[in-house]
């Protein structure tokens, strides 16, 4: 199996810092310290209502690192506004409402697919490689393929939530979804990305899922870094990715 790409969310660095208004601790140098420490790439989530990353994090970012930079954001026209004038490496297309706490299931592609295939096209002609956040139903991943997504990212969250509640015959069989999930994916030509709520502990099973190409990973990083450090977190979550390889 090729070697998977870990991603690192820094999307709850500026949660901290804007719950004291202030300019610390900056999103840009947790980033740069990612990179440091191994990570494949950045993600940031420019959500509607700027809870964490703002649009000059998103500006430093983009001048400031040296690995790819992974946009998500809602497909609104204000974010395709902002996508197109900062061209990152990659864009990922995430449900969002207003009042959830986080990213909370997949895009429904397939209800939306001709807005979506409109959305994307200039994202695509801009050079961006547009990913759809979604579940591992097969309708999803179909109509990702269909509308000219280069990437899915599956959602795990549902499966994490199922290992840390111990319900593990449950969460195996969110696993088994996830695995054909790939499967079907790769096989329409997709490249494979997944993420969400991915701890140390329920890790290598989904980062031994043979299609996958990529892992993104945040809230749990920025939590351990509070123990260890950044680095030595993100490169304990490096050393697991690839023993499960």
């Amino acid at each position: 199996m090729q070697k998977l790409r870990l991603g690192v969310n820094i999307d709850h660095v500026a949660t901290v810092r804007n719950a004291r208004g202030s300019a610390w601790p900056d999103p840009l140098r947790a980033a740069l310290l990612a990179e440091a420490a191994g990570a494949d790439g950045i993600t940031a989530h420019l959500r509607e209502d700027r809870r964490h990353i703002r649009d000059a994090d998103m500006e430093a970012l983009k001048a400031g690192i040296g690995i790819p930079l992974n946009f998500e954001c809602a497909a609104t026209a204000e974010m395709a506004d902002i996508v197109l004038r900062l061209r990152p490496h990659a864009v990922c297309l995430v449900p969002e409402r207003r009042e959830e706490r986080t990213t909370e299931g997949g895009l429904d592609v397939a209800g939306d697919q001709a807005r979506l295939t409109d959305y994307i096209a200039p994202l695509r002609a801009a050079g961006c490689r547009v990913s759809m956040f979604i579940g591992h139903d097969p309708r999803q991943i179909e109509a990702s393929a269909r509308i000219g997504a280069a990437v899915v990212e599956l959602h795990t969250g549902h499966y994490s939530d199922l290992h840390a509640e111990g319900r593990q015959a449950e969460a195996e069989a969110e696993l088994d979804a996830l695995r054909a999930g790939a499967r079907l994916a790769a096989s329409l030509g997709l490249e494979v990305h997944a993420g969400h709520g991915l701890t140390y502990e329920n890790v290598a099973p989904v980062a031994a899922i043979p299609e996958l190409h990529e892992l993104n990973i945040g809230h749990f990083l920025i939590g351990e870094a509070i123990y260890l450090g950044l680095g030595p977190a993100i490169e304990e979550m490096r050393r697991r990715m690839d023993a499960a390889r």
